[in-house]
């Protein structure tokens, strides 16, 4: 289905292929990996190359899935409005709040790591008044335009791949060529030799999947900016058919060549193994320069974070599942009302840098896994519903079909079954276990509310006939 077809949501279709492909690539490259790799190789050691390369191929499975649903129904309200015509009005109206909630917490777990890496330079500076500054300027930022907004995020994103192709350039260089004061004991055998591929069990590399999966959280926004992009029946599928290359260079090869060039059992929790590493090559202000790269990661997820609650909310809105003020758009029609109730929830996490600085980041990226978690099944889902539907000839077939489905869609939902049981194994990331029934509760009381006060906001979808479905 084209997006000329759909109705005028009131954005601007600001963003070019150009700014999409970054936008993409911004998405799988984050804090989870700059920043929580540390922690992860801590616990799991060189076998955490293995863990980014299985959860990838779940993200692949999942993006692909989407893909199918992006190509018939391009809308900035995305996983939202695929619950709600697949799955029921209350299925969108949850989808659509916990995406929302994912990223307000995504973005309070990047102002953390960003406040953190302002430690590097500034050790005095406290935690909190770095991590409320940096969210003061991107909500400015967004609040400008979309188009302001893909620059930010572009630049954002080319600072850290070209930073990570050069770190891998460096990083080959010292293993082969054997310079610097990392040269001598560099050596892709640090994969396997200091104690085994898993050298703290297989329990432990499973233990990981959580940070992992944290990680790639971000790589589906590319859903949320279809109602945004210039021609997302072409930009969306080559953004998502380029992600295994994504995964392939910038985390699984960036691994291999970091855990290469030091011993897993130096990196500590807590502290970038990406900066650890290059600072003991002893390259001057290489410490400094990777730290750099690591800060504008974490501001390029917040950037997203502020974009996608700000969408997100307004849809909701739309659909009279949220207050009617935050549907307004400001002259230069961005979401000006949504973006900056989301951005005052992020502020929650300058309050945790205050009160629990040292905790901070463990606490909201397992809340943010598991809001992932929750809109990744849902897509899943959504996906096998619209397969069951198109082969029953009600709704047209996919122009981007994904490999493997229905097979590849179950062994992912799979995959998110066992990270959540493997969530609750664990005694700092359970915290999210214990936040979600309480967000279950506050959303099926908002929902039976607003059912009374609204009906028509949570009435069923028709199903759209075949024929107007494309366009006819």
């Amino acid at each position: 289905m084209s997006g000329k077809n759909q109705p005028d949501e009131g954005y601007e279709r600001g963003l070019g292929s150009r700014q999409i492909q970054m936008i993409a690539i911004g998405g799988a490259i984050g804090t989870g990996l700059f920043l929580g790799a540390g922690t992860a190789i801590h616990k799991a050691g060189p076998s955490l190359v293995i863990s980014y390369a299985v959860a990838g191929v779940v993200v692949f499975c999942i993006m692909r899935a989407l893909g199918e649903l992006l190509t018939y129904r391009p809308v900035s309200g995305s996983f939202s409005e695929y619950a709600r015509e697949f799955l029921g009005p209350f299925a969108g109206f949850v989808t659509g709040w916990t995406y929302w909630l994912m990223w307000v917490v995504t973005g309070m777990a990047e102002v953390t790591a960003a406040a953190v890496y302002i430690h590097y330079w500034a050790p005095a500076v406290p935690q909190w008044i770095s991590a409320l500054l940096f969210l003061v300027v991107l909500y400015t930022a967004n609040l400008i335009s979309v188009k302001l907004f893909g620059e930010i995020e572009f630049w954002f994103s080319l600072i850290k791949v070209t930073a990570i192709l050069g770190m891998i350039l460096i990083g080959i260089g010292v293993l082969t060529l054997g310079f610097s004061k990392a040269g001598d004991t560099a050596s892709v055998t640090h994969l396997w030799a200091d104690g085994g591929l898993f050298p703290n069990g297989v329990g432990s590399t499973l233990m990981t999947l959580q940070i992992v999966m944290f990680a790639y959280l971000g790589v589906e926004l590319v859903g949320v900016t279809a109602g945004e992009s210039e021609n997302p029946e072409k930009t969306l599928p080559r953004a998502i058919n380029t992600l295994p290359l994504r995964i392939g260079i910038f985390y699984i090869g960036a691994l291999l060549v970091i855990l290469s060039l030091v011993v897993w059992s130096e990196f500590q929790p807590g502290a970038s193994p990406f900066v650890a590493a290059f600072s003991k090559i002893g390259i001057p202000a290489a410490g400094g320069i990777v730290n750099f790269v690591v800060l504008t990661a974490a501001l390029s997820s917040c950037n997203s974070g502020m974009y996608s609650t700000g969408r997100m909310l307004r849809n909701l809105a739309l659909k009279g599942q949220a207050p009617g003020v935050v549907t307004r758009l400001n002259a230069r029609r961005t979401p000006a009302a949504a973006i900056t109730v989301s951005a005052l929830l992020m502020c929650i996490g300058v309050i945790l840098n205050y009160t629990a600085p040292a905790k901070a980041f463990t606490y909201v990226t397992s809340v943010a896994t598991v809001a992932g978690i929750w809109t990744w099944a849902v897509i899943l889902v959504c996906q096998l519903r619209y397969r069951t539907a198109y082969r029953a000839g009600r709704l047209p077939e996919p122009t981007f079909r994904a490999p493997g489905a229905p097979w590849s869609s179950w062994f992912a939902l799979a995959f998110l079954a066992l990270v959540t049981v493997l969530i609750g194994w664990d005694a700092d990331a359970r915290v999210s276990l214990y936040v979600f029934p309480v967000w279950a509760l506050l959303l099926t009381v908002g929902y039976l509310v607003l059912r009374r006060r609204n009906p028509d906001a949570v009435a069923t979808p028709q199903d759209p006939q075949p024929e107007a479905l494309s366009g006819a």
